[in-house]
């Protein structure tokens, strides 16, 4: 029988100083060690002590040159988590932050929100702490090449498919790909997000935030609600946050704010034109990791240093980065009359929040079942890639839609209490846990 705060505190022993990968951990665990114990067959075959450890990690030197001829140094990785359900599956990120300890934490929930979705894949995450932040698009390129040397190594389309994730969009996955291709003289999926032009699919880049749309649509459908005309409050500006935005202006609510590293836009119309909605991507674009020449160009109100949950609104949706919601945050949202939390970032919230806002029974959505559209598609990218074929855009986001809600069925069977909450983060874990935990007993190893 396992006890959940001396395996934590076994797993921070041999982890020291991945505090967001203990974190991830002790969430899953919370929510599916009454279900191990239940069940002989996953304590004999210590799921839990090989779920929470990686099949490998390969770290590697990414050397590349800048535009004044100075030779510059990052840091490499990948992890591949597991396995058990198809080829590992999972973004990369190119980010000042990232660490060791950060993609482990991505890896991990990798493999339950994959498994969410029903579809052949395992988890797996990998980036760099390169940021392209005032660099040229010379000096991406030249970093890009750099990095797909080494990880070609370790990848395949059978094997280990990488995609995007946060500082690695279109342009970058093209670079990337663009050398794989120099290096193995081959056209395969071993990477997704690529153009439509060249391999990919429609819809990707819009798919994370338009899944998270649909899955909140699903949660308010359930409680008698609707989408249409709720006040939203989005943190970030790129894909994930533009998708979000243009799904919710066309279910008809309204969103008001984004936000970047440099504070949040307010936007009373809503953000809901084309103009708008448009020009956030030549935000993300600019590389200036800025929001505040949205607030120059549509007169509306910018307020600097601070993030956007102080605004009263009904639904939240953190898009950004791990962590960004804490405790306060949470308690700010929900005196300001919120009641909708949905995480379509990995981990947006802290633990404390995420604890407080379910022990408040406002519905809340845990970015591994949320944000679950972007892979869900991306693994539809590889099903087209491996058949020669190209789906149209109502094909794709209709499989999407249908994905979306087969998550939020399977969260719902597993989280819903007697009482008639829905706890989601529960079942979230419960269901990705199961189904990833099943077919490792069933593979004998």
């Amino acid at each position: 029988m396992y006890n959940l705060e001396s395996f934590i505190s076994e797993l921070a022993k041999r982890n020291p100083g991945q505090d967001e990968f203990i974190q991830a951990a002790k969430e899953v665990v919370a929510s599916v060690i009454d279900v191990v114990n239940d069940n002989p067959q996953y304590i004999s075959n210590k799921i839990l002590e090989r779920i929470t450890e990686p099949d490998r990690v390969f770290s590697f030197k990414v050397e590349w040159e800048d535009d004044n001829g100075d030779i510059q140094v990052n840091r490499g990785y990948r992890v591949q988590f597991n396995n058990a359900l198809g080829p590992y599956k999972g973004g990369l990120r190119f980010h000042s932050s990232v660490t060791l300890g950060s993609l482990k934490f991505l890896g991990f929930e990798q493999i339950f929100k994959n498994a969410l979705t029903g579809l052949p894949m395992g988890g797996g995450k990998g980036g760099s702490d390169f940021s392209a932040r005032g660099r040229s698009d010379s000096e991406i390129l030249r970093f890009c090449r750099s990095f797909m040397t080494e990880l070609q190594k370790y990848i395949g389309p059978d094997t280990d498919v990488p995609a995007g994730d946060i500082g690695v969009g279109a342009r970058e996955i093209g670079f990337l790909y663009g050398q794989y291709k120099r290096i193995r003289g081959e056209n395969t999926g071993v990477l997704t997000g690529k153009g439509a032009g060249w391999g990919g699919s429609l819809v990707r880049p819009e798919a994370t935030g338009f899944g998270t749309m649909y899955f909140a649509d699903e949660m308010l459908r359930t409680a008698g609600d609707s989408l249409k005309g709720k006040r939203i409050a989005v943190s970030g500006f790129g894909n994930v946050a533009w998708g979000a935005v243009l799904k919710a202006s066309q279910l008809g609510a309204k969103v008001v704010t984004i936000s970047g590293p440099d504070g949040y836009i307010l936007d009373e119309d809503g953000i809901n034109t084309d103009q708008k909605i448009s020009y956030m991507l030549q935000l993300r674009a600019s590389n200036n990791d800025i929001v505040k020449p949205y607030a120059d160009r549509f007169k509306a109100q910018f307020i600097p240093g601070r993030k956007p949950w102080e605004v009263p609104v009904d639904m939240a949706f953190p898009c950004a980065i791990q962590n960004e919601m804490t405790l306060e945050d949470a308690r700010t949202l929900v005196s300001n009359g919120c009641r909708y939390v949905i995480e379509t970032s990995n981990m947006g919230l802290c633990a404390d929040a995420a604890d407080y806002l379910i022990e408040k029974e406002i519905s809340l959505a845990p970015g591994k079942a949320a944000n679950a559209g972007g892979v869900a598609v991306s693994c539809l990218e590889m099903s087209q890639n491996a058949q020669h074929l190209f789906w149209t855009r109502d094909e794709v986001d209709q499989r999407l839609r249908h994905i979306m809600s087969g998550i939020h069925a399977a969260c719902l069977k597993e989280g819903l209490q007697d009482d008639g909450y829905v706890n989601y983060v529960r079942g979230a874990n419960i269901a990705g846990f199961r189904r990833v935990a099943d077919a490792m007993c069933q593979l004998g190893y």
